[in-house]
């Protein structure tokens, strides 16, 4: 049975992108994860342990994490725990890792500009744009259809929406 597990954190080192021989794409990183807690005493948030974990991505998700994850940023994945034990002559340890299923940017702490990418069927190399344009047309086009349907306010809200700016948060 795999153990499946959410994370958050900060990328700890910078992520190392390779291709094996074979042409798959690994991309890893550490990842420190603490956890913190509100003092209420002293009115102030305190770090609690930190526990630290080696990611590992493959095929697509680690070229777009390659491209996409830098040491510093906060980030929350989701994937399969794996803990294995090591020794050599001198020391023995535990390695925690997680196989990522899904990484992205933890918007709790800024924000992201994403750019979808699909695999290019010719080879090598990734696409920008394509069927997701066309899926996101036919959904707009769909919604359009659903409000017209309503007294249309929604549609004046939305633009008015789109007017106001948002301002920085900082969380904690």
């Amino acid at each position: 049975m795999t153990d499946s597990i959410t994370v958050s954190g900060l990328v700890a080192t910078v992520p190392r992108h390779i291709v094996t021989g074979e042409g798959l794409p690994i991309t890893s990183f550490r990842l420190a994860s603490t956890q913190r807690r509100f003092d209420r005493s002293n009115q102030r948030w305190i770090d609690g342990e930190t526990n630290w974990y080696t990611i590992t991505s493959f095929r697509q998700l680690a070229i777009n994490s390659a491209t996409s994850v830098g040491k510093g940023d906060r980030v929350v994945l989701t994937g399969r725990l794996k803990i294995r034990e090591w020794e050599n002559a001198d020391r023995s340890g535990t390695n925690i890792e997680i196989e990522a299923d899904s990484l992205g940017h933890d918007l709790m702490w800024g924000t992201a500009q994403f750019s979808r990418t699909i695999a290019n069927t010719g080879g090598g190399g990734t696409q920008h744009g394509g069927s997701h344009d066309a899926a996101r047309d036919e959904f707009e086009s769909a919604a359009d259809e659903d409000a017209g349907n309503d007294s249309g306010d929604l549609a004046a809200d939305s633009e008015q929406s789109e007017d106001r700016e948002l301002e920085p948060v900082t969380p904690f």
